[in-house]
């Protein structure tokens, strides 16, 4: 057709133009639905084409394609695909993108010649490579996987953990039994001096206390980390918030943490396991105070949305570490003396069950703020319904 475009009439050049014009809007209406990205970019990165999940990804306008290149909206990728333009070869890679938010996206990159054969050398025009760049959009299936594998190596290494514990119970219970032989053993001998045997009965007993507080140990470890069935009923999560605050009044009161809770009237109500979501807010309660010198002070705000209710705890201590901050949730990683690391696992053991979330901010010198998101109830409804 192209070859003979000198040949036609006016009236048959615009009939010819307004049917290339319907089909080029065709192809971008396709184009613009798809939720994948697509770009067309020449061996320079400029970008010829892009369309609106394209141009969302990458965080620029319409306006922009034609005067801008790829590099420049994302530079880390240069050496990761020059190479591919320079050789004209297909390319596949996970990356990650940091703007206009952070990202994982698989791309695909395919090489694909620009010109039209005959038509385009009967235009004069030279063959160009261009490149097609198909961008997927694959962050949630990436944290769903990191998620699911931290979730099987916690689990590992919580079986492992309760199963020692568990042989460890059987010879602390041996050790109290003989223990309390030898005390009374030693309460029946007679003509020992006074001196020795006040020192035997001093050991004695520091020996009793460490076993028992090894005992009490374990059995605290072990009530943690099972997981229990959530018994999950109608929960108004400031009420649950209230007892709690009850409940550690004289601690925090001790310690000189002030409270402050903001929270507006008529949450909604969530389905949860109010047992373990206390078990939740006394951890976080109990971090916080611990993380602030006295005359501290910790402000809880609750909030709701169309999803989600919210409390936030941000303390004035401290804060965290980045270095920390990363290994927070690990098991037996702790920065407290005396800490066992175990407090926050568990804390995320149970909003993931919940199909919550907690995400944690912090601030060296600044202190903390630990939110949590409860699904609301109708939402829980709705997913289990639609499953």
């Amino acid at each position: 057709m192209l070859e003979r475009l000198h040949t036609l009439d006016r009236a048959t050049l615009t009939a010819l133009a307004q049917r290339l014009g319907r089909e080029r809007g065709l192809f971008e209406r396709v184009f613009n639905v798809l939720q994948e990205g697509l770009l067309v970019v020449d061996a320079e990165g400029a970008i010829a084409y892009a369309n609106s999940a394209a141009q969302r990804l990458l965080g620029f306008k319409s306006g922009d394609v034609g005067g801008t290149t790829l590099w420049r909206l994302a530079p880390g990728l240069r050496p990761l695909l020059g190479p591919a333009l320079d050789a004209a070869t297909s390319l596949t890679r996970e990356v990650e993108l940091s703007y206009p938010e952070p990202r994982a996206v698989r791309l695909y990159l395919v090489p694909f010649s620009a010109g039209l054969g005959a038509e385009a050398e009967w235009a004069g025009a030279t063959e160009a490579r261009r490149f097609a760049v198909v961008l997927t959009d694959i962050t949630r299936d990436k944290l769903d996987a990191d998620q699911r594998i931290e979730s099987e190596r916690v689990a590992s290494i919580v079986l492992l953990a309760a199963g020692v514990a568990h042989e460890l119970g059987n010879p602390l219970n041996s050790l109290t039994i003989h223990l309390q032989v030898v005390e009374r053993k030693l309460r029946k001998l007679r003509g020992v001096d006074a001196k020795d045997a006040q020192a035997l009965g001093d050991s004695l007993r520091i020996c009793q206390e460490e076993v028992a507080r090894l005992d009490g140990i374990i059995a605290n470890f072990l009530q943690a980390i099972r997981p229990r069935p959530l018994d999950l009923a109608d929960t108004r999560l400031a009420e649950v918030l209230a007892e709690v605050l009850a409940f550690q009044e004289r601690e925090l009161a001790d310690r000189g943490v002030r409270v402050e809770v903001e929270s507006p009237g008529g949450l909604p109500v969530v389905l949860a396991d109010k047992d373990q979501v206390k078990q939740v807010f006394f951890n976080l309660i109990k971090n916080a105070a611990e993380a602030m010198p006295p005359g501290g002070r910790l402000r809880i705000e609750a909030s709701a949305d169309e999803e989600h209710v919210a409390l936030a705890f941000a303390d004035n201590g401290g804060g965290i570490k980045p270095e920390d901050l990363a290994r927070l949730f690990e098991p037996y990683h702790t920065t407290k003396p005396g800490g066992n690391g175990l407090g926050m696992m568990v804390v995320q053991r149970i909003m993931r069950a919940h199909g919550g979330q907690i995400a944690v901010e912090s601030e060296p010198g600044r202190g903390t703020t630990v939110t949590l998101q409860f699904p609301l109830k109708q939402r829980r409804v709705k997913l289990l319904a639609g499953g």
